[in-house]
C-alpha cells in the first residue's frame, strides 16, 4: 500500500491526498505531528532522493531556524539531525510507493505511476 508522509494541514499534503482519493488509489496517510518521522524511514529518504531533495530549504520552518542551525546542515547526517527535532522542515509529502519514493506532490509524474 502507498504511504503518505506528511502534515494534515499542509496544503500540498491536502492536494496530494485528494488527488489520490480521486483516483481511486488506496493509502495510508502518516502524520508527522501526531506520530513523529519515523528514523528509518527518514534514512531510506535520505538514501534514496538525497537531503536536499527531503529538507525544505525554502519553508517557514527552515527559514525560522536559527542561522548556526541553517549553515550546520552540510549532509545527510546532520538533516537527518534537523529534520528529527524540526518535522516541519521534510518537504512534503513524502510517499512511498511500491516501486519508490517521492517527494513533493506532481499529479503528471504520479499519474505515470499508476
Amino acid at each position: 500500500m502507498i504511504t503518505v508522509y506528511g502534515i494534515p494541514n499542509c496544503d500540498t499534503v491536502k492536494k496530494a491526498r485528494a488527488w489520490l482519493t480521486d483516483q481511486g488509489v488506496e493509502h495510508h496517510f502518516h502524520d508527522f505531528k501526531k506520530q513523529g518521522v519515523p528514523e528509518v524511514e527518514l534514512d531510506r529518504w535520505l538514501a534514496a532522493v538525497g537531503w536536499e531533495t527531503v529538507i525544505n530549504r525554502k519553508g517557514t520552518t527552515w527559514r525560522q531556524l536559527d542561522e548556526t542551525v541553517r549553515a550546520g546542515v552540510s549532509d545527510a547526517a546532520s538533516a537527518r539531525a534537523v529534520a528529527l527535532a524540526n518535522p516541519s522542515v521534510i518537504k512534503r509529502p513524502v510517499v512511498q510507493w511500491t516501486d519508490g519514493i517521492t517527494v513533493g506532490f506532481d499529479a503528471a509524474a504520479w499519474q505515470a505511476r499508476l
